[in-house]
């Protein structure tokens, strides 16, 4: 047996057990076999000897998380004690690197923005050297919220004398029906996420302003048809929603000294079945072409509730394990009509790797 007693000083003991020792808690449960207790800043660890040098491993880590980053989440304790990813090398620190990189721009009563993540990060860093991003991930990843925040702080900068923000009115799996009101009350609701954004960054008179003389202007995909959009900042947001062709009329609406960043979520298209999205698309045909980039976000770029990685981890899982059903389906229909036996009718190679690549991304 052995016991080993730590002490911590300068730093927040109520955000480092969690309320009710909800932090501390889940230590315990991931060494069943070592006696934790905890009096004021003084921890015991008893038990087997790697055992307990593990706990204290773990421990020393959620210590070090606390002080570099200024908090500790729930589910940032839950990766630690997992071993799952660097959590160092994901969140950036709660005072950001010594440079300020990290603050996008400072919004209502002087609040500082900042990119929360390394990719949210990198998507700042990639708009800035290029005319169109590309920023594709899942739910919760922060993708519009930085985005407008890039382009506010643009504006504020007098790089671009307008924003412009768009997405493609569908419905989330609903048919609302008939809306009342004029057109702007109809297509409000589809646009509130953007509206939500710049709440944060701008005073409620100044964005006003910004709308009334059209220096913000938020409309449907469907509008931008026809026009020439030049000195300003342009985002589509939801564009797994575009199909192709919408896609490719927004892409051709940029003038000289647009910018354009557009976000999607390739796992939540809900565009009727008979209709593809125009996003994976548009990235195939526009990957390699100069002063075009891409950033991927991730499950682990999730800045929203803690269970939102986990659902997302979920839902990939699943939706991994259909797609391979289906290639396996496909290759047994086709060996069925080549008269091959069934044996050999084993889904390819791509299809196997795919999955394996796509499983808990």
């Amino acid at each position: 047996m052995s016991d080993i007693i730590l002490t911590v000083d300068g730093i927040d003991l109520v955000e480092l057990y969690g309320e009710n020792n909800a932090k501390l808690n889940l230590l315990r449960r991931s060494f069943p076999d070592v006696t934790i207790t905890s009096r004021g800043n003084s921890l015991k660890l008893s038990g087997e000897k790697k055992e307990a040098q593990a706990a204290k491993s773990k421990f020393e880590q959620m210590v070090r998380y606390l002080r570099e980053q200024q908090e500790l989440p729930v589910q940032a304790v839950e990766d630690l004690l997992t071993g799952e990813g660097n959590v160092f090398e994901v969140r950036i620190p709660v005072n950001g690197d010594s440079s300020g990189g990290s603050v996008i721009l400072h919004g209502r009563e002087g609040r500082p923005i900042k990119a929360k993540t390394r990719n949210q990060k990198k998507m700042i860093e990639v708009c800035e050297n290029n005319d169109i991003v590309f920023a594709v991930g899942p739910a919760g990843t922060g993708k519009t919220y930085t985005a407008v925040a890039i382009a506010v702080r643009s504006l504020k900068n007098k790089l671009v004398k307008k924003i412009v923000l768009t997405r493609p009115a569908v419905e989330a799996g609903e048919n609302l029906g008939f809306l009342p009101g004029d057109l702007k009350e109809k297509v409000d609701p589809y646009l509130r996420p953007l509206y939500d954004a710049l709440d944060d960054m701008l005073p409620m008179d100044k964005l006003n302003f910004f709308m009334e003389n059209r220096t913000i202007e938020i409309a449907p995909l469907a509008f931008m048809r026809g026009r020439t959009l030049d000195n300003a900042y342009i985002i589509l947001d939801e564009a797994q929603n575009a199909t192709p062709l919408q896609l490719k009329m927004f892409l051709t609406r940029l003038g000289p000294s647009a910018k354009c960043i557009i976000t999607g979520d390739l796992s939540q298209i809900d565009l009727p079945h008979h209709q593809k999205s125009g996003l994976r698309q548009a990235m195939e045909i526009l990957d390699g072409v100069e002063g075009i980039a891409v950033i991927n976000l991730t499950a682990e770029d999730v800045v929203r509730h803690r269970l939102v990685k986990e659902i997302i981890r979920a839902y990939d899982k699943i939706e991994a394990e259909e797609k391979l059903r289906r290639d396996r389906r496909k290759a047994e229909q086709e060996a069925a009509l080549a008269g091959l036996p069934m044996a050999e009718a084993n889904p390819p190679a791509y299809a196997q790797k795919d999955t394996d690549l796509n499983v808990g991304s």
